[in-house]
């Protein structure tokens, strides 16, 4: 392992791995330069958390000469490669490289990475729990919000390292996990990756250097991953086909190797809500079938399970009108999942934000068909309301909001008891909000408020 002592690197972009990054790289014996498009003024809280090591700062922008005094140049998941600092800092050869290469780089555990457009969160989360119920040492992290560069002291070989992995930081790394699994490919981030093409290629990142001796888990009903190669040995999850790994047998879920068969528990046993939580729950057991771990290890954790925020999360039931925060829905198409939740239900559904640029007219199809009440807001709500009268929803059961929090009022005033109100965006909170969580965290406090800060469920 290379040591790092007395190198120069620049850290591009200050979000949650740019800190840890930071902080890293600088008690490793590293002269680091931090540069982030945002002022100090927007930084205030990244900045006070690193205010005990002597870094550098040039914010505000990237000043490409200062930034590429240096030996290598890592890059946040969210900074777009094709800034002029990074274009440049290849012309020049400059290394490139980020926290989660670094990560694999130096991690002496095996590591078990969890990708897809949607289900990655939960199936990573599950997964975790499901190692640690059998009686594993995991450590959970990566894009789920935890980076784990700086906890790297925890981990041995005996350990297990769970990763939920971006396609941001899937299309700059050059290794791949011991253990990888794509939930599925569908259209998004096109707003960053320039073509769906591209984007496939970097969550395909994930198996590229796989060897004979890893595994790899694929989604057997998915059509977006189904062409992609690995050197691995395979298992897959399907809800309808007789598959090696992990399958939904009638209501039973299944656990299948070599031509045994044995089940995990119930589908009705199941705490999560909606047919592609099934498909993550099978997900994440096909993972842990892989790694060794027996089916009647993972029946507790599966069955008790009640999954991550923000994710279709039952937030408070005011006069009998059940409030779910489902913000993670950053695509049309998680938002078509979690209405599909709900479906023969009278459905208020809050939806917007920042466009992705991603094809609508399913979603819209779908509003038209199954939501009862449509509340748009943010910087695409015209997209979404056009969509869902394209689709054939009278313009007197859709109503414009200019926030998320105005949007909450609206579907407050409009609900009855037995409606269910569903902020389910289908859009990034990027028009308002830092993240998708900042956005959840909102909308929860906001329907505490409306309900009074009574007891969640009364």
């Amino acid at each position: 392992m290379r040591d790092l002592r007395g190198q120069r690197a620049t850290v591009v972009g200050l979000a949650r791995e740019g800190v840890d990054l930071a902080r890293f790289l600088s008690r490793h014996g590293v002269s680091v330069l931090v540069t982030d498009i945002r002022s100090a003024d927007a930084l205030g809280e990244p900045l006070a958390s690193l205010a005990d090591l002597p870094l550098r700062y040039a914010l505000g922008g990237h000043p490409v000469e200062q930034a590429l005094e240096a030996d290598v140049v890592y890059v946040s998941p969210g900074v777009p490669p094709t800034i002029p600092l990074i274009q440049e800092a290849r012309a020049r050869g400059l290394p490139l490289s980020s926290s989660t290469q670094l990560f694999f780089e130096r991690c002496p555990a095996p590591i078990v990475g969890i990708t897809g457009s949607s289900g990655k969160t939960t199936t990573t989360a599950l997964v975790g729990r499901i190692f640690s119920a059998a009686g594993r040492r995991a450590l959970v992290g990566g894009n789920i919000g935890v980076p784990l560069l700086g906890r790297l002291d925890e981990v041995d070989r005996d350990a297990w390292v769970i990763l939920e992995l971006s396609s941001f930081q899937l299309e700059s790394l050059d290794q791949s996990p011991h253990v990888a699994a794509i939930t599925n490919i569908t259209p998004n981030h096109l707003d960053r990756h320039p073509s769906m093409a591209e984007y496939i290629e970097a969550k395909a990142n994930i198996l590229r250097y796989q060897v004979p001796s890893d595994w790899a888990v694929f989604n057997a009903d998915d059509r977006g991953s189904a062409g992609l190669q690995t050197r691995a040995r395979r298992l897959e999850f399907s809800l309808s086909q007789a598959v090696d790994g992990a399958v939904l047998d009638g209501e039973r879920l299944t656990v299948r190797r070599a031509g045994r068969s044995n089940v995990v528990c119930q589908a009705s046993e199941l705490l999560l809500r909606g047919r592609h939580n099934v498909a993550n729950v099978l997900a994440a057991c096909a993972v842990a079938s892989a790694a060794g771990i027996a089916p009647d290890a993972m029946r507790e954790s599966v069955t008790t399970f009640a999954g991550v925020a923000h994710r279709l999360q039952l937030i408070h039931v005011i006069n009998g009108a059940r409030y779910y925060d489902d913000s993670i829905a950053t695509s049309p198409e998680r938002s078509i999942a979690a209405i599909e939740t709900f479906e023969g239900e009278s459905i208020i559904l809050l939806a917007g934000g920042r466009d992705k640029h991603l094809p609508m007219e399913a979603w819209g199809r779908k509003i038209a068909a199954s939501v009862h009440e449509l509340v748009v807001f943010g910087e695409c709500a015209r997209l979404v309301e056009g969509a869902a009268r394209a689709a054939g929803m009278p313009a007197d059961r859709i109503t414009h909001a200019e926030t998320v929090e105005s949007a909450t009022g609206i579907a407050h005033v409009i609900a009855r008891k037995g409606d269910v109100v569903l902020l389910s965006p289908g859009g990034t909170s990027y028009d308002q909000f830092r993240d998708f969580e900042e956005r959840g965290a909102h909308f929860a406090k906001w329907v505490r408020s409306l309900a009074g800060d009574t007891t969640c469920g009364q």
